[in-house]
């Protein structure tokens, strides 16, 4: 089922960059941890003989754990939700900018394809990835090099920022605060995420039928 939200992994860092000035910022993706991935933009860029080359990764799936410990681990972490709509609007008004979704090939169909479409690379990841359900956005510029891309986006399709199930809880309350306190940011939904930490899924043991009576 496709989710309402799109979600994006980050750090502290660049959420306050967000609502700080209203935009998604598209970096370079030589950083990226799946060299894979990295290595087809770089060679996208190559062979497309452009100059810049950023993207930004948006998962289309609820919270789980594997994107808090791969994209957001640490109690520095933050998920922001926005809304599809919005989002998707945001990127088709930013010029250069192409999006769609990810799609995950086995190895075997790769080594099958021929003359492969240049603009396929961008988009395609290895098959054991596919969990992500990655959205990408991509932004090209052929004439002039730049270290990043800002696109703009209201508050309005930011619907819940999540805050690092590895964050101590006393920590949770100073931090949405300074958040809130963000020009227009003080009707935002903030909330520590409790992934690993769930008190209600606890209480589950609470309803443990009792072991039976040996006579």
């Amino acid at each position: 089922m496709t989710e309402r939200n799109l979600r994006c992994y980050t750090n502290l860092a660049s959420a306050l960059h967000i609502l700080h000035n209203r935009c998604l910022t598209l970096l370079s993706p030589d950083t990226w941890d799946d060299r894979n991935d990295s290595y087809f933009m770089s060679e996208y860029k190559r062979i497309k003989d452009v100059k810049t080359v950023l993207a930004i990764c948006i998962a289309d799936r609820e919270e789980t754990y594997h994107h808090w410990q791969v994209f957001s681990r640490g109690a520095d972490g933050v998920c922001i939700e926005f809304d599809r709509d919005e989002l998707l609007a945001a990127f088709d008004n930013a010029g250069g900018v192409t999006h769609r979704y990810v799609n995950y090939e086995l190895v075997a169909n790769a080594n099958s394809m021929q003359e492969v479409d240049l603009e396929i690379l961008p988009f395609t990841k290895r098959w054991p990835y596919g969990d992500e359900k990655e959205y990408r956005a991509v932004y090209v510029d052929a004439d002039v090099e730049m270290p990043a891309f800002p696109v703009p986006i209201a508050l309005s399709a930011i619907k819940r920022i999540n805050l690092s199930p590895w964050l101590a809880p006393a920590l949770a309350e100073p931090v949405k605060k300074t958040l809130k306190s963000i020009s227009g940011c003080s009707g935002l939904r903030i909330y520590r995420s409790t992934l690993i930490d769930n008190k209600p899924w606890q209480k589950l043991t609470g309803r443990v039928a009792p072991p039976p009576t040996v006579p």
